[in-house]
């Protein structure tokens, strides 16, 4: 009993003691008096910050250069904005910050009769999953990108092209690839003919199908191409085809569309459309389709989408078709095509057979701008930014 008595007592004064220790203030001292920051401060004030990288600009999808200026160019990312470059892709510097109310671009478009007017597409096209930003519609500039205004369409979500009558900037036309998640009727091909101010939804198939590829004969534009893509992401899968997949094509500016079938598969997922400049009854394709009876590859048109022929099985072209699968007529030889995907693929037998190129920059392409002045000169869109070439993708910029 003493024994748990003088325990107790022991207990009780200590505590006591401790808690008076607690409450009695430290003695004043140099370093209790300034915060701790201050000396930190003198410390380091001689040092002066600098950029150590990474130097990649991000995810691209979309870019642009200006006929005339081989030293502007525009890069939309999917997740910073849009930037632009006069200097040839040396340096960049963002313009769309205090004007975009979304940062995924997913495609971007200047005028070739007025390079002051410039519209982009906002949303990625290249779906990743939980990684891909939805947009909000389409932003215009007329001042070659010092301010902007917003044009409309703001529930197409993934904008995939959009294009331009090469003589009049008012006249535009918007690829909505649309919601990825769900169904929407915001999706297929809009038409403005005064500058974005009215829209018109021109070609829809239903609401699980939206554009994914536009293509415009620059020699008359009242002719066009278009690819509708049957997709859906899911938390569990990427569904890429339907039975509302096809290609397009219009020969009125947009009013009236027929559907293109004869030698393409009945069965198609993701598509990209090209038409050569150089010969605009050659007209390229290239299809994703892993049916037992039909694959895809790279289909080619020499009678202004009348009849297709098969002339690539090569798979390169079509592998992950839903993250890539772009094609690209050059602009001055119609036997030269661009297929995007990873890698980068080129052909100068009219699509029969391709080679690698555009090694010497990122390795997962996306867009692809070629000069139609000069095929030499070119922007690409990947994954580590946008970059300029002036030697038909030997070299290009950082």
């Amino acid at each position: 009993m003493k024994t748990y008595l003088f325990i107790s007592i022991f207990l009780f004064v200590a505590g006591n003691s401790f808690a008076q220790n607690k409450k009695r203030p430290l003695p004043s001292t140099p370093e209790t008096e300034k915060p701790a920051t201050d000396s930190l401060n003198k410390t380091f004030k001689a040092l002066k910050w600098r950029n150590i990288g990474p130097f990649r600009g991000g995810r691209s999808v979309a870019s642009s250069g200006v006929a005339g200026d081989a030293l502007t160019y525009y890069m939309g990312n999917t997740g910073g904005g849009l930037w632009k470059t006069e200097d040839a892709g040396i340096s960049w510097d963002n313009i769309s910050d205090g004007f975009f109310k979304t940062s995924s671009v997913g495609a971007v478009a200047v005028a070739e009769s007025d390079p002051n007017v410039v519209y982009v597409g906002m949303g990625e096209h290249a779906p990743r999953g939980v990684m891909t930003s939805y947009g909000d519609g389409v932003y215009k500039s007329t001042d070659a990108g010092k301010t902007w205004t917003k044009m409309g369409l703001d529930k197409t979500r993934h904008i995939a092209m959009i294009r331009i009558h090469p003589q009049n900037p008012d006249l535009v036309y918007v690829a909505a690839q649309g919601a990825l998640h769900g169904p929407t009727e915001e999706r297929g091909v809009y038409k403005s003919t005064d500058g974005g101010k009215n829209w018109q939804k021109v070609l829809y198939v239903d609401k699980n199908s939206g554009c994914a590829d536009l293509s415009m004969d620059m020699t008359n534009p009242r002719i066009l191409y278009a690819a509708i893509w049957d997709h859906r992401r899911l938390p569990w899968q990427m569904v890429s085809g339907g039975k509302g997949s096809g290609l397009y094509k219009s020969t009125d500016a947009g009013e009236t569309w027929t559907k293109m079938e004869k030698g393409l598969p009945k069965e198609m997922g993701k598509m990209g459309i090209s038409v050569s400049r150089a010969n605009p009854e050659r007209v390229f394709a290239v299809i994703e389709s892993d049916t037992e009876k039909e694959k895809g590859g790279v289909f080619r048109s020499d009678d202004a989408g009348k009849s297709w022929e098969r002339v690539s099985k090569d798979h390169r072209t079509v592998q992950r078709a839903w993250y890539y699968i772009e094609i690209f007529a050059d602009p001055v030889d119609e036997n030269t095509v661009y297929v995007l995907n990873s890698p980068a693929l080129k052909s100068i037998d009219g699509g029969k057979t391709f080679s690698q190129v555009f090694k010497k920059t990122h390795g997962d392409h996306h867009d692809l701008w070629i000069n139609p002045r000069n095929n030499k000169n070119m922007v690409l869109s990947n994954d580590g930014g946008a970059a300029v070439s002036f030697n038909g993708g030997e070299t290009f910029s950082p």
